[in-house]
């Protein structure tokens, strides 16, 4: 990968006017359409192997090539580190063994998390690392902070945190967070583990990391505990259907890591 990236573009100056209206809309509309039936095999196999861990489970939302699962498991041998990821072909890159502790799963993240929520897991750390930003004013819904899935990323607790190379991104996720559980959370530019390292020492969570860090963008970091108290405005999301349905297809929706 090239140590060359643009800096984000957008007309946008602040998080999306219509940024709350969507987060509350997916809050209280029902997601009648059932996951797609490889997503739901995926998934079963991904908690047979929690089940046989019998550890906490990190998971590594939109894991793009598994790196960062790798360096994931590696720094938390005490945990199941679980990466998903839709695409086959960045699953398959080799990046060395998967540790003992960590799995790959190929399968629709949306349909995943829905599955995931559904079947009350409770991860102890969530990441969602650099997913692609869509910065163009018109692309708000195919953000996850703007996405209909959103408040099952919520619900499933834990400790989530996302990185991203556009400050936008980070603010709207933190605004949205803020409309359906009532908690703050915290921002920081920040400079990743290893950064100032020499090359043969650095270890990036992901390419991507690296890349903007090696081409002098600011990286992004939202952090909240999900388990701590706030209001819920998540409960309605599977089971309220006086509002509206969704039944948007991944396939168009769904946000992907870059």
């Amino acid at each position: 990968m090239q140590a060359s990236s643009r800096a984000i573009t957008s007309s946008q100056q602040g998080p999306h006017q219509d940024l709350v209206r969507r987060v509350q809309r997916a809050r209280d509309s029902a997601w009648q359409r059932p996951p797609a039936e490889h997503t739901r095999i995926a998934f079963e196999g991904a908690a047979q192997w929690l089940a046989d861990q019998n550890r906490p489970l990190i998971l590594d939302a939109g894991c793009g090539v598994g790196l960062s699962t790798r360096r994931l498991a590696e720094r938390h041998p005490d945990h199941a580190v679980m990466g998903v990821d839709r695409s086959e072909q960045r699953l398959s890159r080799d990046h060395g063994t998967l540790p003992d502790n960590a799995l790959l799963v190929r399968a629709d993240l949306v349909d995943f998390w829905r599955l995931a929520m559904a079947a009350e897991w409770r991860p102890a750390r969530h990441f969602l690392l650099y997913p692609n930003p869509y910065p163009k004013s018109t692309q708000l819904k195919k953000r996850w902070q703007g996405h209909p899935v959103f408040p099952a990323i919520l619900a499933l607790g834990g400790v989530l945190e996302l990185r991203s190379n556009w400050a936008i991104y980070v603010q709207e996720f933190a605004l949205g967070v803020k409309t359906l559980r009532g908690l703050d959370g915290e921002i920081d530019a920040f400079t990743p583990e290893g950064a100032l390292m020499t090359p043969f020492e650095q270890t990036f969570l992901t390419p991507f990391e690296q890349k903007y860090v090696e081409s002098g963008q600011t990286l992004w970091r939202y952090r909240v505990d999900l388990s701590t108290t706030g209001f819920d405005a998540t409960a309605s999301a599977e089971s309220d259907s006086t509002e509206s349905t969704f039944t948007e297809s991944p396939s168009t929706e769904s946000p992907s890591t870059e």
